[in-house]
């Protein structure tokens, strides 16, 4: 997993920027938003997610963890793929889509392209128990203090099929060994060899 990237603008384009790193240019998907604060020849630091096909290998950058973690997590309901949540981000700030589910506010939800009435409620019904609570200096995990890397790897294995109860119950189980700074892909690894999938 790719979580971040530092490195020089080398090019902009309407979707996306292309990322200098160690003399290797990185073609990086990103929000109009994210786009709008970056300039050529600048430094930049992106928090970035790898989204991984048969045929393809998609690098979608963020320019807060924050919107990468949502990113992710929208993911997880049903008929949402990158560009959908992409598109999400780029129509509304986190805390915005965050209390749109939260309080169930599908006029909100659906202005974003791709979006109607019925996605709106599916997501409302699919994420308001996870989404997590609004707060000044960032989000909460509704129900507690997960750490960062647990919901990763909790979203991960959501990410691959298994139900929400097992994910949960495979990342609390490897976070009995992990450290302060786990590295996350190996943790989901395990996790997947505990959940029986080879």
């Amino acid at each position: 997993m790719i979580a971040s990237l530092s490195g020089t603008v080398a090019a902009i384009a309407p979707d996306g920027v292309v990322v200098e790193v160690g003399g290797v240019g990185l073609s990086v998907q990103c929000s109009p938003g994210t786009i709008a604060g970056l300039r050529a020849g600048e430094p930049v630091r992106l928090a970035t997610s790898l989204i991984v096909r048969e045929d393809s290998l998609t690098l979608y950058g963020f320019a807060s963890e924050d919107e990468r973690s949502l990113f992710e997590l929208l993911q997880t309901a049903s008929g949402v793929g990158p560009r959908l949540a992409q598109a999400v981000l780029a129509v509304h700030q986190p805390d915005t889509v965050r209390r749109a589910v939260v309080t169930g506010d599908v006029a909100t939800l659906t202005r974003v392209p791709g979006i109607g009435k019925k996605g709106a409620e599916r997501l409302i019904l699919e994420l308001k128990d996870r989404i997590g609570a609004i707060g000044a200096g960032g989000v909460a995990p509704l129900g507690g203090s997960e750490p960062g890397w647990q919901v990763q790897v909790r979203q991960g294995l959501m990410g691959l099929g298994w139900a929400q109860r097992e994910a949960e119950e495979a990342a609390a189980a490897v976070a009995v060994d992990a450290g302060p700074e786990p590295d996350v892909s190996a943790l989901l690894k395990q996790a997947i060899r505990m959940l029986g999938r080879p």
